[in-house]
């Protein structure tokens, strides 16, 4: 057998998450990590997503899409919590893929999640800087508005942008406060969680008393007669949109290996951040759509996402003369800064995830010895920091975020699939292994988990499965050109020379090849029908499906005998 599919024994996976001396620090508690998970779900999306679906899609019938979307992450996030009290180690979805599915998917995975923490810190930092701009210039000061977007970018008077200066500032901030110590990232973290949950708390207190029943009702508004515009399509499409702000609670499973007491705080740090920030939305969502008339929400233009807000805010209090004067004018500015507040800490685990999973694959040969190397003094994975922090700052100053925000929703997606599907075949595999935590009514729980999130990746447009499929032959590139013979798991078998690894991963690069070719055809049918302008993905993707026919080619016919 190919060791692509042998896994990492189990009592290998638990020595690695004895503390040593070379080892990670364990500092986390239970508290931490639920404030962890806060720090990370709760960030723009609360902000701005809720007005944007409620008024193109659901209407007050939001807050049943919130809760949709928050039953399939509790099912992904019970599978989650299982593998964490049983592998407590670092690197979430890669290391229980390792353990249950094999080396082949531990790595497509483990390159999946680049783009669930790196490319989504990117992303996050980019449109930090737009809110940071807003905020001085509710205090008069104008920051030059080039050195807020990227040279992609167009401002309001038709220039191009220089660099998104702001967006590299909070990256390397974060960055650092994580080489400093992963307790006192936590501290910090916990601290951004406090003030932005009195915020969130703080508008829903005072907006509830100007909840006008007339606004929620009907609950569910009539379709308009095409799919996904309100009724229950447009509830479900509106679960799929805030889905998005969701994304993070996972990232609590990556501390699983600096955590004091990982087989009890880990289930709670999971499924009680995801709980709490729950209630959070659905109250939030409530207060919104029963203050302002859900029609009265737009997704707004370029940097604004802040306007449902804002809108809200502005119906908050008196009537005179048949215009509302609005009595906490002050809480916008409060908004803002807890906008600001969120999308750092959201920052910060992203970064303290990703670099977690580069230590873990590191560390069993995958990725070079350089991104398992852990500071004498921190005892945490600085090499790795500081390669994301250069790596995720040139990202967020030259790249619009707007390009890869939804391939963080992706690449989420597929972590919570592969996880799912992990614990179905941890229990065959291994049904006497301890678990401190199991998760109920599997296989049906782990299975509505697979169909949820599949259904919801359903929803994302074709240039981001494009994106996706790129993305992951990229990684296979990597797999193909150096993984394979580095792998400690292949060495300690003598299996890194076996010409199957290679053939079989050429094959399934083969296969991707022949995905990008259908999705690019229907990708571009559908932009001339839209009359839409996809030349450029249209061109990337030819030239990569070219080279890669060549490659994959090359390493079939080189392994086949």
């Amino acid at each position: 057998m190919s060791n692509l599919w042998r896994t990492k024994p189990l009592n290998q996976l638990l020595a690695e998450a004895e503390e040593s001396e070379k080892g990670l620090k364990k500092t986390l508690t239970s508290g931490a990590l639920v404030a962890l998970g806060i720090g990370a779900i709760i960030g723009a999306g609360l902000f701005s997503i809720t007005g944007i679906a409620a008024a193109n899609y659901a209407g007050p019938g939001i807050m049943i899409s919130f809760i949709i979307a928050a039953l399939g992450c509790a099912f992904a996030g019970l599978c989650y919590a299982e593998f964490a009290s049983m592998i407590p180690v670092a690197g979430s979805a890669y290391t229980y893929s390792y353990a249950t599915m094999g080396e082949f998917i531990a790595w497509i995975i483990g390159w999946d999640l680049v783009l669930e923490y790196a490319v989504g810190a990117a992303t996050v930092a980019s449109s930090w800087s737009g809110y940071l701009g807003k905020l001085f210039s509710g205090f008069g000061v104008n920051l030059p508005e080039q050195l807020l977007m990227t040279p992609f970018d167009v401002g309001s008077a038709g220039q191009a942008g220089l660099i998104n200066l702001p967006a590299v500032f909070i990256v390397v901030v974060m960055s650092l406060i994580l080489i400093k110590g992963t307790s006192e990232s936590a501290w910090v973290n916990i601290g951004i969680v406090i003030l932005k949950v009195s915020i969130v708390l703080l508008f829903i207190v005072v907006g509830f008393k100007y909840v006008k029943p007339e606004n929620l009702t009907p609950l569910i508004p009539e379709n308009t007669g095409k799919f996904g515009e309100y009724g229950w399509s447009g509830i479900i499409r509106a679960a799929a949109v805030v889905f998005f702000a969701y994304i993070g609670f996972d990232a609590v499973s990556t501390a699983a290996q600096e955590t004091k007491n990982p087989k009890k705080a880990m289930p709670i740090g999971i499924m009680g951040s995801l709980l709490i920030c729950t209630v959070l939305y659905i109250a939030f969502a409530y207060v919104m759509v029963g203050v302002v008339h859900y029609k009265e929400f737009t997704a707004g233009g370029g940097s604004d996402h802040l306007a449902p807000v804002a809108i809200a805010i502005e119906a908050m209090g008196t009537v005179v003369n048949g215009t509302v004067v609005p009595e906490y004018p002050w809480l916008n500015t409060s908004i803002i800064v807890a906008i600001l507040l969120g999308y750092a800490s959201v920052i910060l685990v992203m970064l303290m995830g990703q670099s977690r999973v580069f230590y873990s694959m590191s560390h069993d040969g995958l990725l070079p010895k350089v991104f398992s190397e852990v500071h004498k003094k921190f005892r945490t994975p600085f090499k790795s920091n500081i390669f994301f922090l250069v790596f995720v700052s040139l990202f967020a100053a030259f790249i619009p975020g707007r390009v890869v925000g939804e391939m963080t929703s992706i690449g989420t997606l597929f972590a919570f699939i592969l996880v799912c599907i992990g614990v179905i075949v941890m229990r065959k595999t291994q049904p006497d292994a301890p678990r401190s935590f199991r998760t109920p009514l599997v296989p049906l729980i782990p299975i509505l988990g697979v169909l949820t999130c599949f259904g919801m990746m359903a929803f994302l447009p074709f240039d981001t499965w494009i994106r996706l499929v790129i993305w992951m032959m990229i990684g296979l590139d990597v797999y193909l050109w150096r993984g394979i013979k580095n792998s400690f798991l292949g060495k300690a078998n003598n299996t890194t020379d076996d010409p199957k690894n290679y053939r079989i991963s050429a094959i399934c690069g083969g296969a991707l090849t022949l995905i990008l070719i259908f999705l690019t055809y229907f990708h571009h049918q559908d932009a001339l029908a839209d009359k839409l302008d996809d030349g450029g993905l249209v061109i990337f993707s030819e030239v990569m499906i070219v080279l890669h026919i060549f490659f994959y080619g090359y390493y079939f016919f080189k392994n086949r005998k």
